[in-house]
């Protein structure tokens, strides 16, 4: 199933991606640091919810409380709970 995810305190403004069960697939940042944000999507293709929730949620960016990785770690897991 398809998932857009409006972010919050990041500079990308959406983050598109799929959830085969708890796999997650196919995820696209809008904005943002396009090669950084490429190199996530790669990286998380395939992996379950639970492995991209333990890996990326609390990461922060700069002075900000968030971070990219940290907000695709918590669009997947609103979208697992929700299905």
């Amino acid at each position: 199933m398809s998932y857009t995810y409006k972010t919050q305190g990041t500079c990308s403004s959406t983050i598109e991606f799929e959830l085969d069960g708890n796999i997650v697939k196919n995820v696209k940042f809008s904005g943002g640091c396009n090669g950084n944000l490429k190199g996530i999507s790669s990286l998380v293709e395939g992996m379950t919810v639970e492995d991209v929730q333990a890996k990326l949620s609390g990461i922060t960016c700069g002075f900000k409380r968030t971070s990219c990785p940290d907000q695709l770690a918590k669009a997947v897991t609103k979208a697992y709970n929700e299905q």
